[in-house]
This record gives structure tokens, C-alpha cells and sequence, in this order.
């Protein structure tokens, strides 16, 4: 074979190369994506499991506030009935219960009995640091979106990412209600 010939092959075969290393890297960002949201999903399930105990906890002392404790014990189920690709409602429910939770743990402070029970206090710390773990999952999950979400807009990648059908990835917004200044009186 001709010096020409070997040269077309080495070409050609780096082109492959890059091809097949560009395709794997938008693989590896979906699936990573995909891995981040599931963090979420495993945070959102704990607090989901621990939501019961701590309504039982709760209903005992603040019985003429079982409309918060069905509130969310309502979120709670239609959190669990969410399309499993519906990351949007999701998130939108998920924010709904974290509100009702403060709402839960603000009851602490009227009723001085339920502020001194070692299992609501329990309950209250897990659930808070389900709360953590849930926030930084989100951010995981945006970073993750970032990145997968660059390579289809940076070139070679994003030809590559158009003849395969890769799409863009929302990230998962903070709702306005939840960006505003509390207002504080003095």
C-alpha cells in the first residue's frame, strides 16, 4: 500500500475515534443527569417515609390543626403518584411540602409539650437534614444539566448531538415566591 493510502486510514480512523469519543462523552452527561435526578428521587422518597411518623407525632398535640397535617400528608400522595419523567411537577410538589413541613415545625412553638417530645424532635432533624440533602441534590442535578447541556451547544459535540437526537435538559428553577426578600418587621 501506498504512503497516501496509510495516511487516509490513520485519518480516518482518528475521525472515527473522535467521533465515537465525542457520542461516548454525551452518553456519559445523559447518564450522569439521569444519576443526579435519581438523588433527588431517593432524598424525596426518605422524606416521603418520614412524613407519616411525624404527622402520627404531631396529631396528638395540635388536634385542631389537622388541616396543615392533611395538607400535607395530601402533597405527600400526589408527590408519590408523580409520572416517573415529570421532574417539573415533581419539584413543584416537593417545594408545596417543604413549606408545609415549616408550617409543621412552626406548630412546635405553640405547643410547648410537642416542642419537648424527643420523637417529633427527632423526626423535625431528619426531616431537616432531608431538606439539606434535597437542595444539594438539586444542585448536583443543575450542574450535571450544565454540563450535559454545554455539549450540546459546543462544537464538534453539538453535530454529533443533533444526528443522535440528544436534547436539552431543563434545569430545575427556584419558584419566585421562594427568591423573595421575607419581609421583616421591627
Amino acid at each position: 500500500m501506498s504512503p497516501l493510502v496509510w495516511i487516509i486510514l490513520i485519518i480516518i480512523v482518528l475521525l472515527v475515534g473522535i467521533y465515537i469519543a465525542i457520542y461516548n462523552g454525551l452518553q456519559k452527561s445523559r447518564v450522569f443527569v439521569d444519576e443526579s435526578w435519581s438523588q433527588i428521587d431517593v432524598q424525596l422518597k426518605r422524606r416521603n417515609d418520614l412524613i407519616p411518623n411525624l404527622v402520627e407525632t404531631t396529631k396528638g398535640y395540635a388536634k385542631h390543626e389537622k388541616s396543615t397535617l392533611e395538607d400535607v400528608v395530601k402533597l405527600r400522595d400526589q408527590l408519590v403518584n408523580v409520572p416517573q419523567g415529570d421532574h417539573e411537577e415533581a419539584m413543584k410538589l416537593s417545594n408545596q411540602i417543604t413549606d408545609s413541613l415549616k408550617s409543621i415545625f412552626a406548630l412546635a412553638e405553640a405547643y410547648p409539650d410537642l416542642k419537648a417530645n424527643q420523637n417529633f424532635l427527632k423526626l423535625q432533624e431528619e426531616l431537616t437534614n432531608t431538606e439539606n440533602k434535597i437542595a444539594y441534590s438539586r444542585q448536583l442535578y443543575n450542574s450535571s444539566v450544565a454540563s450535559y447541556d454545554q455539549k450540546l451547544l459546543t462544537f464538534p459535540s453539538n453535530l454529533i448531538a443533533k444526528i443522535h437526537g440528544f436534547t436539552k435538559i431543563d434545569y430545575l428553577e427556584t419558584p419566585t415566591e421562594e427568591k423573595a426578600v421575607p419581609k421583616v418587621k421591627f
